[in-house]
This record gives structure tokens, C-alpha cells and sequence, in this order.
């Protein structure tokens, strides 16, 4: 980028109405870079031919390789528009649902975004994903519909077919925002009916209405007459919206441009004899004015240029549009480029969508109050309950302002490394005329030495000697990644040298805003101060120095990299509250262990571990209690990205990397009514199949015999387990209930009730809300323990302090209690992993005033001992495993149908539904997968259906593996259907036996060679 272009975009920076931060949207593969290329390229970055093909956006080789998307980047471009002058912020995300943190990192930071959608595929997951991404983060978005010219060339679509398939897709989207209206003004509804139930009185008449009537609506959809619509084709570098043959047709036709923008889309037509705009097109069979006048007229072009060839027409095309184009291009043998030529001339890409930004997309002063208080305080929280202090900031965030008597107030969304060769200070610089002619000094000396033959000989001073000494014992390489913090300034200005607080997302300025306004910084306040080495403006691969950054921008910050890990909130006042945290739309669930193949390499791994973990905003580091390292990552493509970044930059050692370690889940279910060949089991009920007592409570004594436990194990209705793993924040909330909000008081009430109707309609369960005294593991899972001890009056979860019985040493020792129950479901008995949808009943539990001598602490007694009757309680009942399940979307033609489905069902999987793309042999196929399946999924099909189909693997929930993992054939009908061998039918023993080999565990299994036929061993004759 030219320094004359650097230096506009750099004073362009502190006029803020004037600036746009946006950011790219899209599902995979649906053009999102290759816009951006021809937006960069509008300011001379790259050359408008590269645009496509260059992927300017893309500065990892893995991404030029693969041709995806894989991190989030920025640049920032200068747009002039109605004698204004704008400063863009662009920013482009990743598609791949491996990636979507990426995405969560650069909307945050953003006031809009340009949402693009593939005009053949429609609607596709990921779209779904950033559109309800955009709306819970409040920011304004618009629509590009991409690749029109695949309706033309590969569809074969005429121009009143595209039309209507264009309409169809348009429907979906707005289908979409439909649906994302619909939930938050039914949920807002529930609320304020909840509030007014209470004050409800005889005579009066309810209001059912769902608020769905009396809510605006008006600006909420995609609409091509409302100006938020472009229609494009990025590959061949044009695109138009309304407003841009509005202006066109009103001079040539001589209609009101204000009429043509309402009538250029839907059922208008042009009565030529009338010489009128009338509404009618569809039911008198007219074509549109859409197609009679937009679409006609790009279809002859396409048909002229790739089709017929015909040069002499396409002149007489240009002489009628009054362009000019290079007669280079339009002598060329190659029509794409010659098409793209003419049409980039003619409806130029960048001018259609960067006027649109201008115009409809938010300035940084437009955040609104709404916003402001959603990024100073979560949800579980009222903003009335901050401190003072904290409150009066958020004028500042509305103000925007960058004046000095500001606070300073930065959110960082992720560190982003950056080699040190690549810093504007340490570039090479044109030489000054001073130290041109020091090198010409230089330079004659050497020769003159070459001369008198005294080359080489160099006489070294004390102090050049001592100082070469300390080179050579150096053993440490100096790291050369300096991590860069990826940041909006929201208030005030920042610059080198400024001094800030660093606020971690776990700080809480009511505890310690006192403390560290007196430079206090206790251990765990998560506060921190830091000085800023250096501000740079982000412009795609490169950076450029700024002397300050002003509010309202997107900026690079240095210096922050030994006190950020992955986000925090940098402000000049400790009185801020950090920002919300970051809500991913997706969980890190494939794990790995990695060593390095050399021992010596063991600290360059855990420093390489450590950059990684501070560069990958969604990837986890964690050290395991066996010792090992463990990398869990969103997807494969996440974890060979991430592999690739370890051995190459971070680590810089060959690291060996174990089979992906994928969680499981431990639970019980009902005692099943029939066997593996659905034979109805005629056993009593209260005992299974080997004889032993089902459904009985489980007696278990401390070492000195001082207590007794009575606890019997249920399966939990999976309304409830559901229910419990959906209000996971509420759960948190109960730990500190004096803190939340009034409104998370009464959601807490509401999911009472909830919890209280789903043990109404259980007949199995003869339990209430007020019995549950924990919920676990660490407090917030989806196992419950009940208290049924008729004299045991212990506090339950949903309050502070209730009624204890005086002299009852039984409340003493209840922590340690609810501490073993932590423990058994941290690690349940099959394997190891934690439980899901289990709830012991506490029905005992005795103590004796003293016990035998010589068995330590009673606590450590009752932790281990509950514990045990915990696990033994589990034991009794029939036991499952459960696998985490990918929900697969996947785009495929008809013709490879068949040899998808038996990839699917290879691997365990189910096929949900199937959809026919209207218009095309493309099915969409949704599909439930194992995630222990499914390695390696996207190569086998790949190769199976000769690249015609894409899956899109997203976890989305648990299913119960319905075997027993200890099963084996007992009745005649199993023995005669399985054999007397059934291991290789029972997948539950498998995963279970892979799980505790990997963790060490005692394997239950006999290892036979050769068992179908006895060899016996003779000499060689």
C-alpha cells in the first residue's frame, strides 16, 4: 500500500462518523475472500486482475493450499462516497465451522457485516450460525447475494427462472431473521406476562397475545427495495444493487429514481402503450421489471461473450454503454477475462457494496445504550448492581469520544502472532544521504586494506570479547514472535507509552477497583498493568506504525503479550468491568496428547503449547494427571492447523501426536424389558438378568464404622438432563445469588418450576426441587443428589441459608459429602468418565458419636466413602454409555446418493432428513454421527463420491449407546443369533476397552490367538 494512501487512512481515523467497522460473513466456500480481494483491490493494494486468484486475505500457506479461510484478518480501505470521505474497517472471517471463534473474535469488534450467500446453494448451516451470531452481538448486516453467473453457466437458468429462484432464496434468509425476531420477542413477551400473572385479579381479562403484532418489524428483513440487498458474481468482479439501475433508468427512461427503487423489484411491469409502471407482472404473465430490465440484459452479455463469441455485437454493447475498455482485453483469446472486463466496467463490485456500507451500515457513535450495557454486564448480572464508578463509564461508551480527559477503554478479541522481521521498526528503511556515505567510507577503507594486504586482521577490544563470550554460552534461541493484540479502542486514545490496566474476563471491579486504583494487585484479582510498546493499523498481511489510535477504530496494540492470554479489557480506569466474555458457537471436543519425539524437546513443547494457547482463541491446552500434554481443538482441520503451527513456529521440535482421546459419558437406564433380539425378559423386576437386585438403595459404612450411607441410584428423564445442560448459566449463578440480577432471580424461579413439573410427570422419581442439595460435577452438571433423610434438614441449592437442626454433627461434615458426590461423578465406575443424567437418593446416612481409632480425618472418610456408595449405586443399575454425536450437513449430487449413505452407515450413523435444492440435482443430507467415527470422514467421502459431496460436522449433543458394555449372549435365542462370542457385535466394549487402555485401567478380556484351529508344530521334513 502506497505511504501517500497510509498516511490518508491514518488521518482519516479520528473523524468517527466517518468510519465503518464491518465484517465478512459466510458459510464455506460461498466467496467471502475473493469479495474481499476486489474490495482491496479498489485501492490500488492489488491489481484488479489478481482479484479471485490472489486471496489477499488468505497470508497462510495451509490457507492458499486448501483454499479456506482459516483465521480472521483486517485491513483498512478508503472509500470516498457523496464528497465524504470513509474510512473501512474490513474485516474477513473464516466459513469453516472449525473455525467459527474466528468469527465470534471479529464480530464482537464490529458495528456491521456484509453477509454473503451462494445464490445456487442457498441457506446452508453456517449461514444460519453467523446470522444468529450478528443478531445476539447487535450488529447491522446486509446481503450479497454471490456467484449470479453459476445460475447462467452451470444452471442453464433463464432470466425469469433466476428471478424466481432468487426470490425462493431471498425467502429463505429472511426466513432466518423471521425465526431469530420471533424468539426474542416471544421470550421478552413470556417475561413481562410472568411479571403481570402475579398482580392478576378477578374480572380482569388475560392478554395471550404473543407481542408478535404490536413489535417493528419494518427494518428487520432483506428486501432489494429497502437498498440492503447486492446481487454480485466476485469471481467475475461485478455486482449492482437497486439504487445502481435506478440511477441508470431514470435518465434514460426518464422515471423518478424514488419510483424505480420501489418498482424494480417485485410485480411491476412497464405498460409500454401507457408508457406507466403497473403491479400485475406475475398474474398477466409480463416479465418483471427486475428481469426486463437488470437480468436480460446481463444474460445477453454472458451469451454474446462465452457463448456466440461474437465480437462485433458486444462493440455495438459497449458503444451503448458508453465504456472503454483496454483493447487489450478485448483481444484476447480468453472470454472469462474478456467478460470480466466489460461487466467490472460496467457494474464495478466495489462501488455497489462499499456505497451500501457507507450508506446502511452504523457509524462506531451508533452503539446505543442497549449495546453498551450488554458488553459492560452479563446476563446473570443487573447493571444497577456494578459499583458507581463502574456505572458512570457508560456514558463514555456511548460518547465515543477521544478526547484526553476520557478514560481509556479497549477490548482485545485475540492476540495475533506475528513474526518480529515483520515489524514496521525492525524493516529495512532507505538509506539517509549520512549513512550513504558512511558505507562509501566504510567501503574505501576495506579496499584500502585489500591493498596494503592486512584483510581480515581485526583487532578486538576487551569489551567486543567479553561480549562475543556471552553469545557463545547463550544456549537459549530469543523467541521471534511478538504477539500483537487484536482491539477496538471504544473511548479515549492510546499510544506508546501509555500505562493501562489489564483486565482478565474474571475480574470484578466491586472486589478489587479500590485495590488496584492503590496499585494493590492481590493474588487471583485477575488485574494486571501494562505499558503499550507500540499502536500499529492493521492493513491485511502488513502493519503500519500509528503515532495514536483514536476511539471508534480497529487497532494492533504491542507489548501485552507477557499479561493476555487469549481476550481482556484494557482501560485507564480499574473501575471497569471486563467485557462479556466471547460466546462460541461451537466447543473444543477433539482431543489429542502430544510428546515430543526427542526428550530434550520437552520445555520448547510446553513453551510452543503456551504460544499456541495464547495465538488460537478456541483451542485448549491442558497438562493431565498422567503427566501428558493434551490439545483439544474444535474439528481435524482445527487440529492439523494446529499441529502444523506447533512443529513449524511455535514448538520448532517434531512432536508425536497420540489418536484423537474423544469424551464419553457415563449413565443408567431403566431396566430394559427386552434382549438384543427383542425377546420380552421374564424376570422379576427387581433383579436383572444375572440374579442380582435391581432398583435397591446401597448401604455403605466409613473405615471406623462412625457413619452409614443409604443411596440409591436413578436414571433422570432426559427432559431434565436436557433441561439442566441448557441453563448451564443459571447453575453458575446459584454459587453466588446475592450478586445476580433480578432478572436471573426469576429465571432461577422459572427453572425451579420446570424442574419441579418434569418430577411431576416422572412416576419413577417421588422426589421435589426443594430435595436437590447439589448438582454435579464441579456444581453445574447434569447429575442431581437428592436428600430424602427424613432428619437431615440440609440446605438445598436454591438457598442461601435454610433451616438447620441444632446439635445435628451431620450439617459439620455436609460439605464433605456433597465433595464425594462431586468425585463419583467426575469419574464413574465403567471408565472413568463423568456421569450425565444420573440422581442418587440420599436415603440414610447414620452417625455414631464416636468410631474406631486409626483411620484419620472423619471428612476424608466421608468424601472417600460416599464416593464408593455412589459408585456401587450406579453399579446396580443397567449402564450405558454415551458418545458425543456431530450433527453432519452435507451438499451432495443425486448421482453419488447411494455411496454416501454407506459411508454414513459405516460409521455408525444415522441419516436424519433428506432435502432436494429446488432447481438442481443437489440433495442436502442431515445425518448424526458418532465423533469417535467420524476421523477422516471428509477424505472417505471425498474419495467415495469422486469430490461430489462436503460434509459440515458440528457437535450438537449425547445419545445413549444402547447396549449394555458388559453384555454377553445368555438366553438361547442370543446365543444362537451372536454365538458364544458376541465381542465384535458389542461396539460399547470396544470404546470401553480402548478408554481405560489408554488410561491405564484393568482390561476385562482374554486374549486368544489362533482359537478356531489347534496347530500343533513339526519339524520341517
Amino acid at each position: 500500500m502506497s505511504h501517500l494512501l497510509n498516511k490518508k487512512l491514518q488521518a482519516l481515523q479520528e473523524n468517527v462518523e466517518n468510519i465503518r467497522n464491518i465484517c465478512i460473513l459466510a458459510h464455506v466456500d460461498h466467496g467471502k475472500t475473493t469479495l474481499a480481494d476486489s474490495l482491496v483491490a479498489a485501492n490500488g493494494v492489488i491489481s484488479a486482475r489478481l482479484a479471485g486468484k490472489l486471496r489477499y486475505m488468505d497470508s497462510r500457506k495451509d490457507e492458499q493450499e486448501r483454499g479456506i479461510t482459516m483465521k480472521s484478518s483486517s485491513i483498512s480501505l478508503y472509500y470516498p462516497w457523496q464528497q465524504k470521505e470513509f474510512l473501512i474497517n474490513l474485516m474477513d472471517s473464516p466459513g469453516h465451522v472449525d473455525f467459527s471463534s474466528e468469527v465470534c473474535t471479529a464480530v464482537r469488534l464490529c458495528d456491521g457485516a456484509i453477509v454473503i450467500v451462494d445464490i445456487v446453494e442457498g441457506v446452508q448451516p453456517q449461514t444460519k450460525v453467523v446470522l444468529q451470531q450478528a443478531w445476539d452481538q447487535g450488529i447491522k448486516p446486509i446481503l450479497v447475494f454471490n456467484k449470479l453467473d453459476r445460475l447462467i453457466v452451470e444452471m442453464k437458468l433463464d432470466s425469469k427462472s433466476a428471478y424466481y429462484h432468487i426470490s425462493q432464496v431471498l425467502e429463505q434468509v429472511n426466513a432466518v431473521m423471521g425465526e431469530l425476531f420471533t424468539t426474542q420477542v416471544m421470550s421478552s413477551t413470556q417475561t413481562t406476562q410472568n411479571e403481570k400473572i402475579h398482580e392478576f385479579k378477578e374480572g380482569d381479562v388475560y392478554d395471550w397475545s404473543s407481542g408478535l403484532e404490536d413489535a417493528d418489524d419494518s427494518q428487520l428483513y432483506f428486501c432489494p427495495t429497502q437498498g440492503n440487498v447486492v446481487f454480485a458474481s466476485a469471481s467475475d468482479g461485478w455486482a449492482f444493487s437497486i439504487q445502481t439501475f435506478a440511477d441508470i433508468y431514470s435518465k434514460k427512461l426518464k422515471f423518478n429514481e424514488s419510483v424505480l427503487r420501489k418498482t424494480l423489484w417485485g410485480d411491476y411491469y412497464i405498460n409500454v402503450k401507457e408508457k406507466k409502471i403497473q403491479r400485475g407482472a406475475f398474474s398477466k404473465n409480463k416479465k418483471p421489471l427486475f428481469v426486463q430490465l437488470i437480468l436480460d440484459n446481463i444474460w445477453n452479455l454472458y451469451e454474446t461473450v462465452l457463448v456466440d463469441k461474437d465480437k462485433l455485437r458486444l462493440e455495438k454493447m459497449l458503444n451503448a454503454l458508453q465504456l472503454t475498455i483496454p483493447a487489450r482485453d478485448l483481444k484476447t483469446s480468453d472470454t472469462k477475462q474478456q467478460l470480466s472486463a466489460v461487466l467490472s466496467s460496467w457494474l464495478p463490485l466495489a462501488v455497489s457494496v462499499l456505497s451500501m456500507v457507507c450508506e446502511k451500515l452504523p457509524s462506531p457513535l451508533n452503539i446505543g445504550k442497549e449495546r453498551s450495557r450488554k458488553l459492560m454486564c452479563p446476563q446473570t448480572k443487573k447493571f444497577e448492581t456494578l459499583p458507581e464508578e463502574t456505572t458512570k463509564l457508560l456514558q463514555y461508551f456511548e460518547a465515543c469520544s477521544s478526547k484526553n480527559s476520557v478514560p481509556k477503554i479497549v477490548f482485545i478479541s485475540k492476540m495475533i502472532p506475528v513474526n518480529k522481521s515483520q515489524l514496521p521498526e525492525n524493516r529495512s528503511k532507505p538509506l539517509t544521504e549520512e549513512e550513504l556515505a558512511a558505507r562509501r567510507t566504510a567501503a574505501r577503507e576495506r579496499h584500502q586494506e585489500r591493498l596494503l594486504g592486512t584483510e581480515g586482521a581485526v583487532q578486538l577490544t576487551a569489551n567486543q570479547v567479553e561480549t562475543l563470550e556471552k553469545d557463545q554460552n547463550c544456549n537459549e534461541p530469543e523467541d521471534d514472535i511478538e504477539f500483537i493484540a487484536f482491539a477496538r479502542i471504544y473511548s479515549g486514545k492510546v499510544q506508546a507509552g501509555d500505562e493501562v490496566y489489564v483486565l482478565g474476563p474474571k475480574y470484578d471491579p466491586s472486589l478489587y477497583g479500590e485495590c488496584l486504583e492503590n496499585d494493590e494487585f492481590p493474588e487471583g484479582c485477575h488485574g494486571d498493568k501494562a505499558r503499550i510498546t507500540g499502536v500499529y493499523m492493521l492493513l491485511g498481511r502488513d502493519l503500519e506504525t500509528l503515532e495514536e489510535g483514536t476511539a471508534g477504530n480497529i487497532v494492533g496494540i504491542a507489548g501485552l503479550s507477557s499479561t493476555v492470554i487469549k481476550s481482556a479489557t484494557l482501560c485507564s480506569n480499574p473501575w471497569c468491568p471486563p467485557f462479556v466474555e466471547l460466546v462460541q458457537s461451537t466447543y473444543p471436543i477433539l482431543r489429542v496428547a502430544v510428546e515430543p519425539l526427542r526428550s530434550s524437546d520437552i520445555q520448547a513443547l510446553s513453551r510452543g503449547l503456551q504460544l499456541l494457547n495464547q495465538a488460537d482463541a478456541h483451542v485448549e491446552v491442558l497438562v493431565s494427571e498422567a503427566g501428558e500434554h493434551l490439545l483439544l481443538t474444535a474439528g481435524e482441520v482445527h487440529l492439523q492447523r494446529c499441529i502444523l503451527d506447533l512443529t513449524d513456529t511455535y514448538a520448532k521440535c517434531e512432536v508425536s501426536v497420540s489418536d484423537p482421546i474423544v469424551p464419553f459419558r457415563e449413565t443408567i437406564v431403566p431396566v430394559p424389558e427386552t434382549d438384543m433380539v427383542n425377546e420380552v425378559i421374564e424376570v422379576d423386576v427387581n433383579k436383572d438378568r444375572t440374579g442380582e437386585e435391581t432398583m435397591e438403595s446401597v448401604e455403605v459404612e466409613t473405615p471406623n464404622k462412625q457413619c452409614l450411607f443409604k443411596v440409591k441410584a436413578v436414571p433422570l428423564p432426559s427432559s431434565l438432563t436436557t433441561l439442566l445442560q441448557d441453563n448451564l448459566s443459571l447453575l453458575k449463578a446459584l454459587e453466588n445469588r446475592a450478586e445476580v440480577s433480578l432478572q436471573t432471580l426469576k429465571d432461577l424461579e422459572d427453572f425451579k418450576n420446570q424442574v419441579n413439573e418434569t418430577f411431576a410427570g416422572t412416576e419413577t422419581l417421588n422426589v421435589d426441587a426443594e430435595d436437590i442439595i447439589s448438582f454435579g460435577p464441579k456444581r453445574t452438571g447434569s447429575n442431581i443428589l437428592f436428600n430424602r433423610v427424613k432428619d437431615f434438614a440440609a440446605n438445598s441449592v436454591w438457598s442461601d441459608s435454610g433451616p438447620k437442626k441444632k446439635g445435628d454433627r451431620r450439617l459439620e461434615y455436609f460439605s464433605s459429602l456433597v465433595n464425594g458426590f462431586q468425585l463419583a461423578s467426575l469419574a464413574g465406575p465403567i471408565c472413568e468418565e463423568p456421569m450425565m443424567g444420573v440422581g442418587f437418593i440420599l436415603e440414610g446416612w447414620e452417625m455414631q458419636d464416636e468410631g474406631d481409632s486409626g483411620w484419620g480425618p472423619l471428612s476424608g472418610q466421608i468424601v472417600s466413602s460416599f464416593k464408593d456408595v455412589c459408585r456401587k449405586a450406579f453399579q446396580k443399575q443397567p449402564q450405558r454409555l454415551m458418545t458425543a454425536m456431530y450433527t453432519c450437513e452435507i451438499a451432495v449430487k443425486a448421482e453419488v446418493l447411494g455411496k454416501l449413505y454407506s459411508v454414513i452407515s459405516r460409521r455408525r450413523g444415522q441419516i436424519v432428513k433428506e432435502d432436494m435444492v429446488e432447481g438442481s440435482s443437489t440433495f442436502t443430507v442431515t445425518a448424526h454421527i458418532p465423533v469417535v467415527e467420524s476421523f477422516n470422514l471428509s477424505s472417505e467421502l471425498r474419495k467415495q463420491t469422486s469430490g461430489l459431496a462436503m460434509p459440515q460436522l458440528v457437535f450438537t449433543h449425547w445419545e445413549i449407546l444402547d447396549i449394555d458394555p458388559y453384555w454377553e449372549p445368555q438366553t438361547e435365542e442370543e446365543l444362537t443369533h451372536f454365538g458364544e462370542k458376541a465381542d465384535s457385535d458389542n461396539p460399547a466394549r470396544k470404546y470401553m476397552n480402548n478408554i481405560k487402555r489408554r488410561k491405564g485401567l484393568k482390561i476385562d478380556e482374554k486374549l486368544v490367538e489362533f482359537a478356531e484351529k489347534q496347530r500343533t508344530l513339526t519339524k520341517a521334513k
